[in-house]
């Protein structure tokens, strides 16, 4: 068996950073102002390397997570300084060293990349309660190995990372109503999207941020984190998708503010831009389309009490959301209740509402009951009707009572 010739300490480090080839790290270097070329970095992986100068030792120890002896490199004895591995602490910007952490390969950030993107899938269809605890385990994980890498492996794991809390957050958010803990978790979120640099994750992160004060009908706190949000889209050439859907956000946080005018007139521009395919939209935001602009739309029409145009608009997104698409199906079948409850048509409210507890059954969505709640109470002076009464047997039955408790 052959064994490697040359430097082989510096080509595993390089390869484990995410470096794939020479001119890869040569690339990094430029970035970071360092210019050595690719002749030179050829001559680190060849047999009796020899030391880079001062400035590229320092860029090479951040880069490749190791100390100048131990990249293959003669350090001769009072070199000292960062570049050894007795005086190493932890290179820059990578936070403390954990001794528990054994330096991972560059594979570690796909392997858990790979593990990030099932989450986001499975959110559609696992129930909210059983993945949580999943994808808050997998973010720790994350957190972990990020102190175990470093280059370009970091940057990836690190993107990975704010996608895991971001999804965590959205399942404490919508799906178990606990804000306060969604907004500590969205921190974590934004601090890996700053790791990795990643300004239009950071502006996803941002604009659900500003769900919680729009929520609660704070708008000056839900506009200031729209207005970082956008930046960060700027920043990040944000496709024509991602800013209908801030957009969309701000226009749901003016709503719950009881501003909708303001809220149709944002709608209005996403309506004109969410088509403009100029720049891709991330692969990991799969929670919006051109039909769930149009959900949105709906929902802010029947807040205004434009009743006939929010019945039309919200049958368009019902017959157009794709067939995995259950938990939204919930959200628009009880905004469908709420139009006709508030158009005197009370049994046909009453059908859209047990519609929507049907697929709350089988995919729990807290958003979703909250809309059949809000049909309920719609529904006061029709109580003693009996297809009301078959609507609290459904809504008050077992299976509802447990879901809403368990999750």
């Amino acid at each position: 068996m052959t064994r490697p010739t040359g430097n082989a300490r510096f080509r595993a480090a390089r390869q484990a950073a995410g470096y794939r080839t020479q001119q890869e790290l040569v690339d990094a270097l430029a970035a970071r102002g360092i210019h050595i070329g690719l002749r030179q970095a050829r001559r680190y992986e060849a047999d009796n390397p020899p030391l880079p100068q001062p400035d590229v030792r320092q860029a090479l120890v951040d880069l490749l997570g190791r100390p100048l002896d131990e990249l293959g490199f003669n350090v001769p004895p009072g070199t000292g300084g960062p570049q050894t591995s007795a005086s190493l602490i932890a290179p820059a910007n990578r936070g403390p060293l954990r001794a528990s952490s054994a330096p991972q390969p560059a594979t570690a950030a796909a392997d858990f990349l790979a593990v990030t993107r099932a989450h986001r899938r499975l959110y559609w269809t696992v129930t909210p309660s059983v993945l949580h605890p999943a994808v808050v385990a997998h973010a720790t994980l994350g957190g972990q190995l990020l102190d175990a890498t470093t280059g370009r492996t970091r940057q990836t794991l690190a993107a990975a990372l704010a996608e895991s809390w971001l999804l965590a957050g959205r399942i404490e958010f919508f799906d178990l109503r606990e804000p306060d803990r969604a907004g500590d978790t969205w921190v974590r979120a934004l601090q890996g999207a700053g790791e990795a640099d990643e300004a239009l994750l950071g502006a996803a992160i941002l604009a659900h941020m500003a769900f919680i004060p729009g929520w609660a009908g704070q708008r000056p706190a839900a506009t200031e984190r729209m207005v970082a949000a956008r930046t960060y889209a700027r920043r990040g050439h944000a496709s024509g998708q991602f800013v209908a859907w801030l957009d969309a956000v701000e226009a749901e946080c003016a709503t719950r503010c009881g501003d909708t005018r303001a809220a149709l007139n944002l709608i209005a521009h996403g309506e004109t831009v969410v088509e403009d395919t100029a720049s891709p939209t991330p692969e990991w935001m799969d929670w919006f389309s051109p039909i769930r602009l149009a959900a949105f739309k709906g929902n802010t029409q029947l807040t205004a009490g434009h009743l006939p145009q929010a019945r039309e608009t919200l049958l368009g997104v019902l017959d157009g959301l794709p067939e995995d698409a259950d938990k939204q199906r919930t959200v628009i079948l009880g905004d469908l209740g709420a139009v006709e409850a508030a158009a005197g048509r009370p049994e046909d409210a009453a059908q859209y509402a047990l519609r929507a507890l049907e697929l709350l059954e089988v995919h729990w969505y807290a958003t979703g009951l909250e809309r059949v709640r809000e049909v309920r109470r719609a529904l006061g002076p029709w109580e003693h009707e009996q297809y009301v009464r078959d609507l609290d047997d459904r809504l008050y039955g077992w299976g509802a009572v447990v879901s809403a408790l368990a999750c």
